[in-house]
């Protein structure tokens, strides 16, 4: 069990994640770096030593990101890809066992209200169809959660203008060969690739999106066929879409060896889209207790972390990643891989 922290200015201590019961280690970043950039190795073993004095294991990455380049095909992705393996190489050598990325173009995890209020006086991430569709990024002063906003308007306009001409077959393609070039290298140094589904799993502003279900995840994971190679199951990404059977998904990519990670999360969806909720099956769609069975069952023994949370008992928190409701989340978590283990 694991718990994402932002690092020393992160408001959720480490001293505090050391207190949840049964939380083992912490998944962390360099972030300080831009993407593109090798990150230094004098950087990654401090970020490791202030996490070790703290009584916590840094066996996970989450994320090193992959720049617009790469996803783009462009030619300056070679020198992009071989930073990257730079970076790759000396979180081996720290003892990094999983880096978790995704490939989404421009915008990572995209919700249109960050303080969705709950009937219980509760607030959480949520996405409506409508509001979303109703921008356009080209056009709008917007800022939203998950988008870099390093972008200048102009440098965001010209970006989504090159997409234009990069279908989702395209996109995929360029995923292969950044993992072609990338996986060698984590073959020597000890380290599996997570790649982490669109969220949400269905296109945005025209952009494409290839992880978004079984057909694009059974095509990478044959396209690369590595152990190092893997998924990061996102309970509430790939649960956004009803089309996606959860338990079955686990079930398969646990058997083949492929699930180097787990975020633990339940949404609620809704006729305008979603939100998210408390970790328990019944305060969602998604059925968590048969998720971790399946994994269970199916031999995964990796890592896992509860996914977002919502802002409870009067705190204001970094959006999705307060301390209360992910705290509670990893414990019924633990809770049921116990039930599991021991039935």
């Amino acid at each position: 069990m694991t718990f994402r922290w932002y690092g020393p200015q992160d408001p959720v201590t480490l001293e505090k994640i050391r207190q949840i019961p049964l939380v083992r280690g912490v998944v962390t970043a360099v972030y300080s770096i831009p993407a593109g950039q090798a990150w230094p190795m004098e950087e990654i073993r401090s970020l490791r030593e202030t996490v070790h004095s703290a009584g916590l294991e840094m066996e996970v990455i989450e994320s090193v990101p992959v720049p617009e380049e790469i996803k783009l095909g462009a030619p300056a992705r070679e020198a992009q890809i071989e930073k990257y393996c730079m970076t790759i190489r000396r979180l081996g050598e720290a003892g990094v066992k999983v880096v978790c990325y995704n490939f989404m173009p421009v915008f990572d995890w995209t919700r249109s209200d960050l303080r969705f209020a709950l009937p219980d006086g509760s607030t959480c991430l949520a996405y409506s169809r409508d509001v979303i569709e109703e921008m356009d990024p080209a056009a709008q002063t917007l800022s939203l959660p998950g988008w870099d906003e390093s972008y200048t308007k102009a440098q965001l306009r010209d970006l989504l203008q090159a997409y234009r001409s990069v279908s989702p077959r395209q996109l995929m393609e360029n995923l292969c060969y950044f993992l072609r070039r990338v996986i060698p290298v984590c073959e020597e140094s000890g380290v599996q690739m997570a790649i982490h589904p669109d969220d949400p799993p269905w296109g945005l502003f025209g952009l494409p999106r290839v992880v978004t279900g079984e057909e694009g995840i059974d095509y990478l994971l044959h396209a690369v066929d590595s152990p190092c190679n893997g998924i990061t199951l996102c309970t509430g990404s790939l649960g956004a879409s009803p089309e996606n059977d959860l338990p079955h998904m686990a079930a398969k990519y646990a058997a083949m060896g492929r699930v180097s990670f787990v975020h633990a999360r339940n949404i609620r969806r809704t006729q305008e889209g979603f939100h998210e909720s408390a970790h328990p099956t019944v305060c969602g769609s998604l059925d968590l207790y048969a998720v971790l069975k399946a994994l269970h069952e199916n031999g995964f023994d990796g890592y896992i972390r509860p996914d977002h949370g919502r802002d409870i008992w009067g705190e204001n928190g970094r959006p999705g990643y307060g301390l209360y409701d992910r705290a509670l989340g990893a414990c019924y978590l633990n809770g049921l891989w116990e039930a599991i283990c021991r039935a």
